[in-house]
């Protein structure tokens, strides 16, 4: 799950590093969290614009459901307004050889999901990948997920430094990182 809140382009984005600076610990224990990453991008870096977007990947349906209809999420909508909440469908996860490293880099990449291919091979072929990727120096952890409605494949990843590979798609920075039920995502596919 991630939602984007894009801020105004001369945005003061010290606000969002102090916001997750003294907020950022109240999800560290939270019930049905696997992990959530605190992500930035601002345009002083490079980013066509100043977003606060953080990632999720919940452990338990019920973990999602209590964040999103409780009061974590009810503040985000008190102070940004009520973002759209992206979520797709887990496919795999894995553990790189970054493990126990703290996370200073996330990249996002998105790829479509072609027709040529039967969607159960295409899936397979890209969970196998996905696998072989999460090998790579520097991978913290490493999610795969699709959006059926779209049929477009997403590609999270954690890194242990600031700079990761400049194929990987879109770049953010990691403020914190949440993790009280990572242990529980499992590793490899997920069905």
């Amino acid at each position: 799950m991630q939602y984007e809140i894009t801020l105004p382009a001369d945005y003061d984005m010290g606000i969002i590093r102090q916001r997750v600076a003294t907020k950022g610990h109240l999800l560290d224990a939270f019930p049905g969290l696997g992990l959530k990453a605190y992500l930035v991008r601002e345009r002083a870096d490079g980013s066509p614009v100043n977003q606060y977007a953080p990632f999720y990947l919940w452990a338990t349906p019920a973990g999602m459901n209590s964040f999103l209809w409780g009061p974590g999420f009810q503040g985000i909508v008190n102070d940004f307004g009520r973002p759209v909440v992206q979520h797709w469908t887990g496919l795999s996860y894995e553990e790189g050889p970054a493990a126990t490293a703290a996370p200073g880099t996330a990249t996002r990449h998105r790829i479509p999901l072609g027709g040529a291919v039967p969607p159960g091979e295409a899936v397979a072929d890209a969970v196998a990948r996905h696998a072989r990727a999460a090998r790579r120096d520097g991978v913290v952890a490493s999610a795969l997920a699709v959006d059926p409605r779209h049929w477009e494949l997403l590609a999270f990843t954690l890194w242990a430094d600031t700079e990761a590979p400049a194929d990987e798609g879109e770049r953010f920075s990691v403020l914190h990182l949440s993790a009280p039920g990572r242990q529980t995502l499992g590793a490899g596919g997920l069905w």
